[in-house]
């Protein structure tokens, strides 16, 4: 009995175990060679090398019966059948691209296709022509790879799709689908202003409209979205910190604050010193405006849905003119254009550059920097330490010149 069970395992070279099978179901032979589990962890013991090749036949039993109840469908069907019952709980932003890239793209290529029938050299040269021969950006052909491997997910969870044809188009590390080799002058830098272009930009914004989403940027470095749905309720001046838990979206043409995209996007932030005098002033000259600009404000003021879908003032919110009326990512176009004459490329997230960079240059340690700029993932964080600016060369040059 121990020798039947043995049958079909056997020990490496290397120490590790493998399996292999060959069975008939249903008059068709199924054969299989592995050396790790159901789960991709290797084999140590003979033990579970018996154990996994067990569970390998059970699952090709399992899948051979999954494939006599395989329908057929085209990737429109698959994509409207998602639409339909798959993405009920998907942001409104994720939702408004993913429809762009389907009705702009991939339906007139893609879509009458079945899903069976679409191989991976197919995708990759698809990825391929988007990116080298269209010229489009490397982070937005990502966007398709991301879609496919939704669509092909659907297809495999609605029973479109066997499990050989899923794990070699998406499982698989030697075979799935990925994106094209990057160019070698592709830029996806970490782009930050320099201590004499960041001198400018403090002159330019004092005063003006645009000052406090500035120092949002610039202190804290918020997304612009999170910077204009940020509420006074959420700032604390004693504490000195600021929650981060909702943001600004126009939706259907309505401004509404909706939720941050993802949970690590929801995060507590310490305001240093200078931007909590900055809070300190403005919380007063908001208290003064209030009495000041009243009947002003009756008129000017805009009722907008917060996250509850309650109606609030403009009035509420961190960036809100003296009178009342709301202030909106749209309020950073005209300093943009102007600053962009003055020899400075402007654009708002690249406060939250500079800012990532800074605290990198000062040794903070990672996770915290994390936790602090709402990255889902540390590698995102990493890039700021390894980010080149001019005061790193310079420092990098003072300690050459100390060898």
């Amino acid at each position: 009995m121990a020798k039947a069970k043995d049958a079909g395992v056997f020990k490496m070279e290397n120490g590790l175990w493998a399996y292999r099978f060959a069975v008939m179901i249903d008059g068709k032979q199924v054969a299989r060679r592995k050396s790790t589990d159901e789960h991709g962890n290797k084999l140590h013991t003979k033990k579970e090398a018996i154990k996994a090749r067990e569970a390998a036949i059970e699952q090709a039993h399992l899948e051979r019966n999954r494939q006599k109840k395989l329908r057929r469908r085209t990737v429109k069907e698959v994509y409207s059948e998602y639409c339909k019952n798959g993405r009920s709980d998907r942001a409104y932003q994720t939702i408004r691209k993913q429809d762009s890239l389907w009705d702009n793209h991939l339906y007139a290529r893609f879509g009458n296709r079945y899903v069976d029938d679409i191989s991976v050299a197919e995708i990759y040269d698809y990825l391929s022509e988007l990116y080298h021969t269209e010229g489009l950006a490397y982070t937005y052909v990502e966007s398709f790879l991301k879609m496919f491997y939704l669509i092909f997910g659907q297809a495999y969870s609605r029973n479109y799709l066997d499990v050989d044809t899923y794990n070699k188009l998406c499982v698989n590390k030697d075979t799935k689908i990925h994106m094209p080799k990057r160019k070698i002058n592709d830029d996806d830098d970490i782009i930050s202003f320099s201590k004499e272009e960041l001198a400018v930009l403090d002159k330019y914004f004092k005063g003006t409209n645009a000052e406090t989403a500035y120092m949002l940027g610039r202190y804290c470095g918020l997304r612009i979205n999170e910077c204009y749905g940020l509420k006074w309720s959420n700032v604390d001046l004693e504490a000195g910190t600021i929650a981060i838990d909702r943001q600004m979206q126009y939706q259907d043409g309505l401004i509404k604050l909706v939720p941050v995209k993802t949970r690590s996007g929801r995060r507590t932030i310490y305001m240093n010193d200078k931007l909590k005098v900055y809070f300190q002033d403005l919380a007063r000259r908001r208290a003064e405006d209030a009495v000041k600009f009243a009947a002003v404000r009756e008129q000017k003021q805009r009722f907008i849905d917060d996250l509850d879908g309650s109606k609030i003032s403009s009035t509420e919110l961190v960036n809100c003119l003296p009178n009342g009326q709301i202030q909106t990512v749209n309020s950073m176009k005209y300093p943009t254009r102007e600053i962009k004459r003055m020899g400075i490329n402007f654009k708002y997230h690249y406060l939250r550059h500079t800012y990532g960079t800074m605290m990198a240059e000062l040794n903070t340690p990672q996770h915290l920097l994390c936790a602090q700029m709402g990255h889902a993932y540390i590698h995102v964080t990493q890039k700021y330490y390894l980010a080149v600016t001019k005061s790193g060369v310079d420092l990098l040059k003072s300690n050459i010149n100390l060898l």
